[in-house]
C-alpha cells in the first residue's frame, strides 16, 4: 500500500528528527528534503505545520529561530507507520545526518536569546548536547545593543568561553 507523498514527508521528517536525538531548524531539514528532489520549501513547510498541529513535533522559537523536535506521540506514530519508508529513503536520511550531525548539533546548541526585565537587559547563552547544558550563562546588561553583541559574540566565541572558565575552575 503506498502512502501519499505527504504522508511520506511526514515520516521522513519524523525519521530525522528521531535519528538525530536533538532538535533542528526547519532550514536543516529541508536540507534534505531539497537536495535529494523529495518535494519543495512550501510543501515541507506545510509538512512542518501539519505534524507541529498533531503534536508529533513540537517547535520552539528563539528569536528568528524555530527549532523543531520529535514528541512521545511522534516517536509512536513512527514506530507504527516506519515500515512505509523505503530502504532508499531511510539510506538517504542516515547518509544526511552521518555526513551532517556534528555540524547540525554545533549549530542548534549554541543558544544565545536576551529579554527585558526590570529595567536591564537578561542576556541568557547556553551550549547545549541533546538536553543537557554543557554551560549556561545569564548576563544583565544596560541595553538592548549590548545584549544583542553579547549574543552575536557568544556564537562566534564560545568554545574559548567555555574553555577559560574550565581553565580557571579547575
Amino acid at each position: 500500500m503506498t502512502a501519499d507523498p505527504v504522508t511520506l514527508y511526514k515520516l521522513m521528517t519524523l525519521y530525522l528528527l528521531k535519528k538525530v536525538n536533538f532538535p533542528l531548524t526547519g532550514a536543516q531539514m529541508s536540507e534534505v528534503f531539497l537536495e535529494k528532489g523529495y518535494t519543495n520549501y512550501l510543501t515541507f513547510q506545510q509538512v512542518l505545520n501539519e505534524l507541529t498541529e498533531a503534536h508529533l513535533i513540537r517547535q520552539d522559537v528563539v528569536r528568528n529561530t524555530t527549532r523543531y523536535e520529535i514528541t512521545t506521540e511522534g516517536e509512536e506514530t513512527l514506530g507504527f507507520f516506519k515500515n512505509r519508508l523505503s530502504e532508499a529513503v531511510i539510506a538517504d536520511m542516515d547518509a544526511f545526518v552521518a555526513e551532517r550531525k556534528f555540524a547540525l548539533r554545533s549549530e542548534i546548541g549554541v543558544t544565545g536569546d536576551y529579554f527585558r526585565r526590570e529595567g536591564e537587559y537578561q542576556v541568557e547563552l547556553a551550549v547545549k548536547e541533546g538536553k543537557s547544558t554543557i554551560i549556561g550563562l545569564t548576563l544583565a546588561v544596560p541595553d538592548e545593543d549590548e545584549a544583542q553583541r553579547l549574543c552575536e559574540k557568544w556564537s562566534q566565541a564560545n568554545q574559548e568561553i567555555y574553555a577559560f572558565i574550565m581553565k580557571k575552575l579547575m
